[in-house]
């Protein structure tokens, strides 16, 4: 879960939240004070601000904030009406919270392959999959990296279905200049610890262009309450937290520096890694296009190379050794009419290094050198 990792206070860790800098912690204090002082602690102003300060960062016209992530895709989905009897398309390389929000909302979810450069969800996979019943295709801006977002859209357009977008680890990625986000119908975010903006606990967020569905959001956040003890929807309990909210303003504050240091050290690695096991995943030249939640690297002999990074004191996790058709209360979903020849490869040969804002240079040369190092 969203801890530090491992005991040995050497080892250099996915995410170190402890190197965290002391006016970070301290301005966090501060805002937990406020809201206690403010006595108002369930969707008040914190929320409200946070929500306005998200939607400009993102440069979205709307945005709503929920529990998580996947409440964010759950509520977006229902409000778009889609339910039983429709079908949303989308990708097996992903957080099981993708497909469980199309699950929750009663839509059956159809699983195309991904491009194998990538791990990204396909085009031209996800075209094979339409049919009469399909309501939307649910992109998801895998490890950080936007997808093909044109080609989505232009594919969305033509077939006359929605278009979501999975932005749980694309905080501030942009396709072609235009951001994450707001290509879709809507988008959703989740702000659990290890994302790039990253809460003290659960969040997430929906944002969208749209009126409406952000209004229809917000009731179904609620409990479906349009006014008190008024319920048009049947809704549920997902409210981003005041506390969160909180924190969450303060930690956007840094989002851009993170980024920017993300990139980086990812660019570090990128060219210092040079080793005949191990390739680096395909990176754009746009950079721009990548905001780095993940650095991922391949190689035949993935489990050796894990091994091998722990005895050298550097962790590393598989982001996502069993695709979701492999998931025992998933193997009757439908898939691409090719199988998925492409995301259960990369299942077996993906492997996630460390690439956080707080790693020390001398960490990331450390973790290329041993890398290099490495021997089949």
């Amino acid at each position: 879960m969203a801890r530090n990792t491992g005991s040995d206070p050497s080892m250099i860790l996915m995410n170190d939240f402890k190197r965290e800098e002391e006016s970070l912690i301290a301005a966090q204090v501060a805002a937990a004070e406020r809201v206690l002082r403010s006595g108002w602690y369930v969707l008040g102003n914190e929320v409200k601000e946070f929500e306005n300060e998200w939607s400009a960062w993102v440069g979205a016209s709307h945005s709503v904030g929920v529990g998580n992530g996947m409440d964010a895709l759950e509520i977006g989905i229902r409000a778009l009406g889609i339910g039983p009897g429709d079908e949303v398309i989308t990708t097996p390389m992903t957080a099981f919270a993708t497909v469980l929000s199309i699950l929750r909302s009663g839509a059956p979810p159809v699983l195309a392959d991904i491009d194998p450069n990538t791990g990204i969800l396909d085009p031209d996979s996800a075209d094979s999959c339409i049919t009469a019943k399909t309501k939307a295709v649910m992109v998801v801006h895998l490890y950080g990296q936007s997808a093909p977002l044109d080609r989505f859209a232009a594919l969305a357009k033509a077939k006359k279905i929605a278009l979501i977008e999975d932005c749980a680890q694309a905080h501030g990625a942009k396709w072609n200049g235009k951001p994450c986000g707001t290509w879709g119908e809507f988008a959703g975010w989740s702000f659990y610890p290890t994302k790039n903006l990253g809460a003290i606990g659960d969040g997430g967020a929906l944002s969208t262009e749209t009126k409406d569905l952000a209004d229809k959001s917000r009731q179904l956040r609620n409990y479906g309450q349009s006014v008190r003890y008024y319920h048009p929807e049947i809704g549920m309990n997902s409210r981003l937290d005041e506390i969160q909210a909180a924190f969450l303003r303060e930690r956007l504050k840094h989002l851009t520096r993170w980024t920017d240091q993300r990139r980086v050290i990812a660019d570090k690695l990128a060219t210092g890694i040079s080793n005949s096991h191990v390739s680096v995943l395909h990176l754009p030249t746009d950079t721009e296009r990548h905001v780095h939640h993940l650095f991922v690297v391949t190689s035949p002999v993935r489990d050796s190379l894990q091994v091998h990074l722990k005895n050298d004191g550097i962790d590393s996790l598989c982001h996502y050794p069993v695709p979701v058709h492999h998931q025992e209360c998933c193997k009757e979903i439908r898939t691409a009419p090719g199988g998925l020849p492409n995301a259960e490869h990369h299942a077996k040969i993906c492997l996630s290094i460390p690439c956080h804002p707080a790693l020390t240079e001398a960490e990331v040369q450390h973790v290329i050198d041993s890398v290099n190092r490495f021997k089949a």
